[in-house]
């Protein structure tokens, strides 16, 4: 294996490769140390409302591929990780943040807690769960309502219905999803994420919960040369950037 590529050598090499090489298997325990670096992606609140699955069984690939339609990227793929999204485990991730801020701050009176402390229980304490919470969207709407009418008089936070806080989940995994292929692309495997799939049924094959939803499905192995399609095309970046 060459040396490591730094981030931006990374960022030049990733494709997205539709072929692989069935005679270059990758090492799991490296595809897993990826993984591990995706878990320290920026997420909304710390929350983690994230899991990945780490599909390294041919017999579950093949099961999992037609429901990729059958594209060369699933067929081929040496591995798979999917990143599924959990709105569902909040109560479970605020109790997580509470535990490690008694471990940053030591159980003290109110009276004795600093100004830092004292926001960040609150902040896990009462804004998370009256931001996450919801009772098959109605309060939703009420705290629709509420943003609205205090955004007239101050600047306000108003994704508080259920939907977008679905948003704010998916974008926290993508996020954790562009960490994990930057970091493969950086030990030389490829990565290929693959909009194209039957979630539904991926998530039936892999028995994930109810409140579960895959935000990406990922396929890994090493390029073959026509797993490349082509020079890279983007648009001009004059077209899509702007200084204000």
């Amino acid at each position: 294996m060459s040396a490591e590529k730094s981030v931006s050598e990374a960022i030049q090499y990733r494709r997205s490769v539709r072929v692989y090489d069935a005679e270059k298997p990758l090492d799991t325990q490296r595809v897993k140390q990826c993984i591990e670096q995706a878990v320290l992606a920026p997420n909304s609140s710390n929350m983690q409302l994230w899991e990945f699955y780490h599909i390294t069984s041919k017999e579950v690939i093949q099961k999992i591929a037609p429901f990729c339609f059958n594209q060369k990227a699933a067929t081929t793929a040496q591995q798979l990780v999917i990143i599924v999204t959990r709105k569902d485990l909040w109560k479970k991730r605020v109790q997580a943040n509470l535990k490690n801020l008694n471990i940053l701050f030591p159980p003290k009176p109110t009276s004795e807690q600093s100004g830092r402390e004292k926001m960040a229980r609150n902040y896990y304490g009462k804004l998370m769960p009256f931001t996450y919470a919801d009772f098959y969207g109605i309060f939703g709407w009420f705290k629709y309502l509420v943003a609205l009418i205090s955004g007239i008089f101050r600047p306000m936070y108003r994704e508080v219905r259920e939907q977008d806080m679905r948003v704010v989940v998916h974008k926290t995994a993508a996020l954790a999803a562009q960490n994990f292929m930057i970091s493969m692309a950086a030990i030389g495997y490829d990565t290929c994420p693959m909009e194209g799939s039957d979630t539904w049924r991926v998530k039936q094959a892999i028995k994930l919960p109810v409140g579960a939803e895959i935000n990406m499905i990922i396929s890994c192995g090493i390029r073959k040369p026509e797993g490349v399609y082509g020079e890279r095309f983007r648009i001009p970046f004059e077209e899509v950037y702007t200084e204000v």
